[in-house]
């Protein structure tokens, strides 16, 4: 692939801003930004209000804020079209820079794991506890047992490992292994235990998915945030547009490149490999199908979980819509969703990023261009962090 080092980057034919004499001359912005998710949309806003820049925000598909995009389905209930977006954050800037435009509906995200034929609180709490062992208990005979029943490991190198030393074997096969295994496709010895170390044990009385001290939705939704994010008269948004079919159209100084690092190098090392999802939305003519807005199938059928986001969303309507989420090998016209943490996987990345690092006009921001799985509000304080840079440089 083409160097994308120089600068200003990016000269040619200009197809979208002509002048009078009818000869193409490149249109001169300060940024080209590729993708109009969290961290796109995030630069875009503080290089356009705080530095004055004009942006052009180039985004493949046709609508803004990436992944998080949400939309009222044809029954008219709001769903979240590339499965659930918990937004929670233990980030006061981060909060505190999204409250500049969106209101916050507050939510506590509760699951339910459907394991031997019942509904469990999960993850695993006093109350999974004490459905297992059939009685009331307390915290401290939880902690005495999950002490019984774990295996000793002193530096846990994969998730099977994590796992089984905090709750032992039979909590583990119970919650744990299945889903991971169709989640990932890998045995969970053979992914790094951040996998599972992501999901809390406690041994309270705290069913909560999510421990974060902000928990809450974009009100009325994310899509309306991402509008109102991306409103400046600075910035320019392509839809449908691939930021390779304008760049030559552009004098840009930096490339702010959230996309697949791979791609963006051509795939010299190689693929980097993902899994992907197949959603199955159902919309049924009841106001509710399931008790909590998710739950887990460690165990039984193909999918990993079904959501009901109306449970989080809080929206009022006499009907449902249910998706069955369906983990599914990541190929041609399929969506990238979860990198893959495993030794093998990070010594690509690693030559990547090598390359990456001796880019000295872009910026690599966000999941997919760092291939690693953050939360939204870590994408957001990357941005923010990025931005700061740009800033300091600039001046």
């Amino acid at each position: 692939m083409e160097e994308k080092g120089t600068s200003p980057v990016g000269a040619g034919r200009n197809r979208i801003t002509n002048n009078e004499s009818g000869v193409f001359v490149p249109r001169k912005v300060n940024a080209l930004i590729v993708g109009a998710g969290f961290a796109g949309a995030t630069l875009a806003e503080r290089l356009a209000s705080q530095l004055g820049w004009e942006c052009v925000v180039a985004e493949k598909r046709g609508h803004i804020g990436g992944n998080s995009m949400d939309r009222y389905d044809a029954a008219g209930v709001l769903v979240h079209a590339y499965g659930p977006h918990y937004f929670r954050s233990n980030s006061d800037r981060v909060v505190e820079y999204l409250g500049q435009f969106t209101e916050w509906h507050p939510v506590e995200y509760k699951i339910l794991s459907w394991t031997d034929g019942d509904y469990w609180p999960f993850p695993v709490n006093l109350n999974t506890f004490e459905k297992l062992v059939g009685r009331p208990s307390s915290s401290e005979e939880m902690v005495a047992t999950l002490e019984k029943w774990r295996v000793p490991v002193e530096s846990p190198k994969n998730s099977e490992e994590c796992i089984v030393s905090q709750v032992g074997w039979e909590l583990y096969e119970k919650f744990f292994k299945g889903y991971t295994l169709k989640q990932w496709k890998r045995e969970p010895k053979d992914l790094d235990a951040s996998v599972c170390g992501r999901i809390p044990i406690r041994t309270n009385r705290d069913d909560r998915y999510l421990s974060e001290k902000f928990q809450a939705l974009p009100s009325p939704s994310y899509t309306r945030l991402f509008e109102k994010m991306l409103s400046h008269p600075r910035i320019e948004v392509l839809l449908s547009t691939d930021y390779r079919d304008v760049a030559s159209d552009l004098v840009f100084d930096r490339l702010i490149y959230t996309g697949s690092l791979d791609e963006y190098f051509g795939y010299r090392f190689g693929p980097l490999p993902y899994r992907s999802l197949r959603f199955e939305p159902e919309t049924l003519p009841i106001e509710y199908f399931q008790p909590a807005m998710q739950v887990n199938y460690p165990n039984d059928h193909d999918f990993t979980r079904i959501v009901e986001i109306k449970h989080a969303t809080g929206q009022k309507c006499p009907v449902t819509t249910i998706v069955r989420e369906y983990p599914d090998d990541y190929g041609q016209g399929k969506e990238r969703y979860y990198p893959i943490p495993a030794p093998d996987t990070a010594e690509i990345f690693r030559k990547y990023k090598e390359l990456a690092d001796q880019e000295k006009h872009v910026s690599f921001v966000g999941r997919l261009a760092n291939y690693r799985y953050y939360n939204m509000d870590q994408v957001v304080a990357m941005a923010l962090g990025e931005f700061e840079k740009i800033k300091g440089a600039a001046v």
